[in-house]
């Protein structure tokens, strides 16, 4: 009888005085397989513990999971760091609207371009406190935060409120 069978029938004697009848298919659905398919490999159990191997996988794939989830996270301010330096490079301090030129292509450094979008953009510094920004009439956009995402407190003039 495997461990968590006794386990189950103690708990039942405790609960109730006697021991009562347990379908197999009851007991083998509160069992731990011996094995477990996933997608990053067998999983092995022996009297629902895992194995060595399956310990291994599994911290292999949560410390996987957790750089992935790190690197999606931090990309985006990665990138909003880089966008603000690239324009002090060119002289455009903070505060200071960018106005693109040209259409972006495949041989622009941006993460994520349209070529078909006359992109302007600013780094803005709130260090000092709140700012006014006014968007050009007809001008399409979002403000977005170093992480890029959109603060729906922000009110665009002359754009649908959200």
């Amino acid at each position: 009888m495997r461990r968590t069978t006794l386990v189950f029938t103690f708990l039942v004697a405790l609960a109730g005085g006697a021991v009562a009848q347990v379908s197999p298919e009851t007991l083998k659905s509160l069992s731990t397989p011996d094995k477990v398919e996933t997608n990053f490999g067998t999983l092995e159990f022996r009297d629902g513990a895992p194995s060595r191997g399956t310990v291994d996988k599994a911290r292999h794939t949560l410390d996987f999971t957790r750089a992935l989830d790190a690197y999606l996270n931090g990309y985006g301010g990665a990138s909003a760091y880089a966008l603000g330096a690239g324009f002090r490079s060119i002289g455009a301090e903070d505060n200071t609207v960018v106005i693109f030129s040209e259409l972006m292509d495949a041989n622009s450094l941006f993460l994520t371009p349209n070529a078909d979008t006359v992109y302007y953009m600013a780094a803005i510094d709130l260090t000092n406190g709140p700012m006014v920004v006014e968007q050009p009439s007809k001008g399409v956009g979002t403000i977005n935060d170093m992480w890029f995402g959109v603060d729906l407190r922000y009110r665009v003039s002359g754009a649908r409120s959200w």
